[in-house]
């Protein structure tokens, strides 16, 4: 079976999304400490172990499984292949591994001031890109009687954090106001980008353990909190970038990448338009905004809070209407569904979901594919991520594994995806339950 992945307090109704966004502390890229290098990790009283210490509330061979096994220690050596110097050549950089613009993104790029003397920028997306600058930390942290509580107070990133865990990885993987994947980027030849946090998270190797010590300083994860938590935030980044001074799209043509890329990437004689009940200010031909995460979000808001999936919906419709013609209009209703996201993504990491709940979630989402409402290669993606996390989630992956790998072989990739296809294998899982 061929799948992306493989593993194994309620919060009351009326507050849900009155809660204010819980404010996380700087990325750790603008945290302002000293960033100390990888090598101040890894030697093996620390974090350079061969092996897992069995006596230890943390493995302490953490440097080891991120040098070995973990992408971002190859960031940076990403950046001296032939397709990243292309990529640099065409967009008139002298080379992509000098460049901040490919830096920013590929490895710890904090101002020099803010280099340790073991500090080396080839370590590419190392130890404190995540954990945050350790000068004011390195020593305190190891010391007998430091609790995680401590580690945080002193500036260590809150990575278990759900909402913090997605604004962190969210920073490159989608982008921020300062450093963005753009249409011009992307057109010289960088991929595209895509992103769900708890499929990313449970792809990354990991160098920690969900054990009973670990729930006890940090609390036990909710698989289906951290990823419908994510997906708010994927939606409210997004939208906060569309909205932003960064961005303005006051140029001939705006920022193309906050744009549903497949609305044009596709073949003249490939007809994909087709009336949506959830947009219909737009005509035929339009460019369309990428709604993708908000598009998934939408069915899991309607089992939680319906009410307010609709309000959501209708503030989508109103973006895609303002995106035709009234660019102010588009920039204020942006923000203000970013601002609501945001909420609801802080509330949502709170959360515990129940089977029952998990098991309404993927009905909801099936039901949603099998109505041809992910006509885009973007949303659909992020749906089959779901459906296949709630069903790990509920324990039931393996007897549903045919209708899984249906699933994902009608998702396909970008460049063949067919919409009617995904929707009838969806309705085929949906049947199947």
């Amino acid at each position: 079976m061929v799948m992306w992945r493989s593993i194994k307090v309620n919060v009351h109704l009326a507050m849900l999304f009155l809660a204010p966004l819980a404010v996380a502390q700087s990325l750790p890229e603008d945290d302002g400490r000293v960033h100390e290098g990888v090598a101040s990790c890894a030697s093996a009283v620390c974090h350079g172990r061969v092996n897992e210490a069995d006596d230890e509330t943390v493995w302490l061979n953490e440097y080891r499984v991120w040098l070995r096994q973990d992408y971002h220690s190859r960031a940076y050596r990403t950046l001296m292949t032939q397709q990243s110097q292309a990529i640099a050549a065409k967009l008139g950089l002298p080379a992509a591994h000098t460049a901040d613009l490919c830096l920013d993104c590929h490895a710890d790029n904090v101002p020099a001031e803010r280099r340790g003397a073991r500090f080396q920028i080839d370590d590419g997306v190392g130890c404190e890109a995540c954990h945050g600058g350790a000068g004011d930390w390195l020593e305190n942290h190891a010391e007998r009687g430091t609790s995680h509580a401590d580690n945080i107070a002193e500036g260590m990133y809150p990575t278990d954090q759900p909402v913090a865990r997605a604004e962190l990885c969210l920073s490159c993987h989608l982008g921020t106001r300062d450093k963005l994947a753009t249409h011009r980027i992307m057109g010289a030849g960088h991929p595209r980008l895509s992103f769900e946090l708890e499929t990313f998270s449970v792809n990354q190797p990991a160098h920690y353990s969900v054990d009973e010590d670990y729930v006890q300083r940090k609390g036990k994860p909710d698989t289906v909190a951290i990823w419908v938590s994510g997906l708010a935030m994927n939606a409210a980044t997004l939208f906060d970038l569309l909205a932003s001074e960064a961005y303005p799209g006051n140029a001939l043509f705006p920022e193309l990448s906050f744009f549903q890329c497949h609305a044009c990437h596709h073949g003249m004689n490939d007809l994909r338009w087709q009336s949506d009940a959830r947009a219909p200010a737009l005509p035929p031909g339009s460019v369309r905004l990428n709604d993708g995460p908000l598009t998934v979000l939408l069915p899991a808001l309607a089992v939680l809070v319906p009410e307010r999936a609709e309000d959501i919906a209708a503030q989508l419709q109103a973006l895609h209407a303002a995106a035709e013609n009234d660019p102010q209009s588009l920039l204020d209703t942006a923000s203000g569904i970013s601002s609501a996201l945001g909420a609801v993504a802080a509330a949502l990491a709170d959360r515990r979901f129940d089977a029952s709940l998990q098991r309404s979630l993927r009905r909801e989402l099936l039901a949603s594919s099998a109505a041809d409402r992910f006509g885009y290669f973007t949303a659909a993606e992020q749906a089959f991520l779901a459906i296949e996390t709630l069903s790990i989630a509920l324990g039931d992956s393996e007897s549903l594994a045919p209708q899984l790998d249906a699933l994902f072989e009608a998702l396909g990739s970008e460049t063949s995806y067919v919409p009617d296809q995904y929707a009838v294998r969806a309705r085929q899982m949906l049947e199947a339950l």
